[in-house]
């Protein structure tokens, strides 16, 4: 969450006018983040999120995210679907964006999970997953591995000015990662981006998955792996606990199940999801504009995870 896009408190109330939610109290920027412009508001009937959708959102993948939303609130999955209009309409427009008004769910996101936080995470992704089995739509993952290639060569011996050297070993972890990529692994809906600043939380309970917006069609177990790459270390990409990661892993297995072709996958998995993530890092990075209200995040901390699952292999998951 971020944001790129003001808006000025008589669009808001205007735009709050087509729906049910009362009169407009207060409306506070949400700074977390990198992809979208997100408020906090509160009306006289409860408090809500506005997104406004940037340019890494396409509008017309709007439409598969809130159908998946619509389908695992129906299954018991605790996640925020879009609120309509009075007349149906879920995808709007305001100060220039397509925008909608989100359902706010109460909780609080992690800094440093414990491991029965963690196993209550993962158990929500597992159930996640048993809840899309029989999601119907597609969206291809437009960040997935036949895109990180590109995606380097587009930030360019740039992405040197953030570490000496950064770009040549990128390219060569990313050549090992694109020759072992287990592409025959079950594919399905998943989130791909189950950090812990997108589940919230009650005490160990979840009360919250959220920010869906690079839901996709791909391997499920890399669901999982990017999960591991975000519970299992701290915001610098040093790790945890070790029973915080296993955590994520059995409440995972607990709620789904694991199969032992995907268990013995989620090393290279994981590495993947380093580059992933140290790679769209690297790119706000270099590009975010000096005057967005936005939390710029390390790239170099995904170069610190990538390192310790080369080190230490199948050992981290066991």
């Amino acid at each position: 969450m971020a944001v790129y896009t003001h808006v000025s408190a008589e669009a808001l109330g205007t735009f709050l006018a087509r729906y049910d939610a009362g009169d407009l109290i207060s409306a506070k920027g949400i700074a977390e983040g990198v992809e979208n412009s997100n408020y906090l508001v509160d009306t006289t009937t409860g408090r809500f999120i506005l997104t406004l959708y940037e340019k890494r959102v396409e509008t017309g993948d709007l439409p598969f995210f809130f159908a998946m939303l619509d389908h695992l609130e129906a299954r018991g999955s605790p996640v925020p679907p879009a609120i309509k209009d009075r007349d149906g309409v879920a995808i709007q427009h305001l100060e220039g964006r397509s925008a909608c008004l989100i359902k706010f769910l109460p909780g609080v996101s992690l800094s440093n999970p414990t491991a029965t936080q963690a196993l209550s995470a993962g158990k929500a992704m597992g159930a996640m997953h048993v809840g899309l089995a029989d999601f119907a739509m597609a969206r291809a993952n437009t960040l997935g591995i036949d895109d990180w290639r590109p995606l380097l060569d587009q930030c360019g011996r740039a992405m040197d000015e953030i570490r000496t050297g950064l770009f040549d070993r990128i390219s060569t972890a990313l050549d090992t990662i694109e020759a072992h990529w287990p592409r025959a692994l079950p594919v399905a809906t998943i989130h791909a981006d189950l950090f812990p600043d997108n589940v919230l939380m009650l005490g160990d309970r979840v009360t919250g998955l959220i920010d869906f917006y690079f839901a996709c069609t791909d391997i499920r177990a890399y669901d999982l792996a990017v999960m591991h790459t975000a519970w299992a270390f701290d915001a610098g990409g040093l790790p945890l606990a070790a029973d915080v990661g296993r955590g994520v892993i059995a409440g995972y297995d607990a709620a789904h199940g694991l199969s032992p072709e995907e268990r013995a996958a989620l090393p290279i998995l994981a590495q993947g999801a380093c580059i992933r993530f140290l790679l769209t890092r690297a790119w706000d990075w270099l590009n975010t504009p000096s005057d967005a209200l936005v939390t710029r995040k390390d790239p170099l901390a995904y170069l610190r995870r990538l390192d310790t699952y080369i080190e230490q292999g199948d050992s981290i998951f066991a």
